[in-house]
């Protein structure tokens, strides 16, 4: 595979030596592209070496080859590490005053990963973030920074994830095998039009929820739940393994997002039923695993709720939120689409009905494709690192159990879904 392998004026440029040598051991071919900055962290001669080709960041070196445009045309897969708070300014405005920003204003369809690496402050700033969404609403994966030690004695998120997640993550998004053209892979011109075994998603886009909504009482406070997003990042890293091209829409996480999969963060209710709407357009499966507040505050007070003697105790007014599993099903519907719909719910037995009875009327309720049915309580499920499941199917298939870690409990999800998806989808 050809590989544009752009590299950013930070410090971490020098991980991305290991980066580049992961590529080429794999049998890729890799052109390097320096920024005019990152010479100055790691120099021209050992990009060369590593990569075994010429290196520049000028659009005036070898003219009569078109570089600027001929790398950007001619590249299957294009990354950039580390991609700097600068570097990913220049390519979401599209500026084109070097050769690398060049390269990516003529990648057309080819897949674009970039890693940041920064400040904590810079990563977290608003420029920075709109920054990264708008390359991200326009198909360029960006990575989520790793956090821990920066530069100094700085510590937090933006630091480069490490080489060997973003090579598996570059190359599952570029649908490569690890090691091409092993006896175990079939050579380009024989690889088969339906998915290869082991990636059962390969070529479809999954949105995935994860984590509890927060909403706000007053600036400080908030009415929350104790989801801690494992269960959903399980999904993201399961779905992304078998091929899919991931939407992770992250409200609040105890655990970082995986590698390879864009990120969309909200924090309340509303803000996810907006981001699910504007994801289901185009997404083939939707996974609604977020812990969603079933009721938010009907006011929220501009300055902190003060506890005086003087005062009486305050009375906090509830209001319905919006069903955003039943409104995603009704507009598939109203639009014919042909999409997979899968619900999640965490349930608690009474007397009047244990868990499945419960989850049977919700399934009715939603009329989603799927619902995995947890049995929620003290010290189960939220927070855990492992789940026990039941999968019910709107075509009334006899439930499926699930049990084992939430990677595993994952993994029977994403195999659940590619049978459903190959009964209704028959293959190319």
């Amino acid at each position: 595979m050809r590989i544009v392998l752009g590299v950013g004026g930070g410090i971490a440029a020098y991980k991305v030596a290991s980066l580049l040598r992961l590529f080429t051991e794999a049998g890729h071919d890799v052109t390097v592209i320096p920024t005019e900055a990152a010479t100055r962290f790691v120099g021209v001669a050992t990009w060369e070496a590593l990569s075994g080709h010429p290196v520049s960041n000028s659009v005036f070196d070898d003219v009569h080859t078109v570089n600027h445009v001929r790398l950007g045309h001619e590249a299957e897969l294009i990354v950039v590490a580390p991609a700097t708070a600068d570097l990913l300014a220049r390519a979401a405005t599209g500026q084109a005053n070097d050769l690398l920003s060049n390269t990516l204003l003529m990648a057309g369809d080819c897949p674009v990963l970039m890693a940041p690496a920064m400040h904590t402050e810079m990563w977290q700033h608003p420029a920075t973030q709109a920054n990264v969404e708008t390359l991200r609403s326009r198909g360029v994966t960006v990575l989520e920074p790793a956090s821990g030690r920066l530069t100094g004695s700085d510590s937090g998120p933006g630091r480069l994830p490490e080489p060997e997640a973003i090579f598996e993550a570059a190359l599952a998004l570029a649908g490569a095998p690890a090691v091409p053209n092993s006896p175990d892979v079939p050579a380009p011109d024989a690889v088969p039009s339906s998915p290869a075994p082991g990636r059962p998603l390969a070529g479809l886009t999954v949105t995935i929820s994860a984590g509890g909504t927060r909403e706000p009482l007053d600036p400080v406070r908030f009415l929350g739940n104790r989801s801690s997003g494992k269960q959903g990042v399980a999904l993201a890293s399961a779905a992304r393994d078998a091929g899919a091209r991931v939407r992770l829409l992250a409200a609040h996480m105890d655990v970082p997002p995986p590698a390879g999969v864009d990120v969309i963060r909200v924090e309340t209710a509303l803000e996810l039923r907006k981001a699910a709407l504007h994801a289901a357009a185009d997404s083939d499966v939707i996974i609604m695993a977020a812990a969603v507040a079933d009721f938010r505050p009907a006011d929220v007070a501009g300055t902190k709720i003060k506890k005086r003697d003087d005062v009486a105790d305050p009375v906090i007014t509830l209001v319905r939120n919006p069903d955003i599993l039943r409104e995603l099903v009704e507009v598939r519907d109203a639009a014919s689409r042909t999409q997979l719909i899968v619900g999640f719910a965490a349930e608690t037995g009474d007397a009047d009905g244990d868990v499945l009875d419960y989850a049977d009327a919700k399934l009715r309720r939603k009329a989603c494709d799927l619902l995995v049915v947890n049995h929620v309580g003290q010290d189960k499920v939220f927070g855990e690192d492992t789940n026990s499941v039941v999968i019910l199917s709107r075509t009334g298939s006899e439930p499926q159990e699930a049990s084992g870690s939430k990677s595993d409990v994952a993994a029977a999800v994403i195999d659940r879904i590619s049978a459903e998806l190959s009964r209704v989808v028959p293959p190319a």
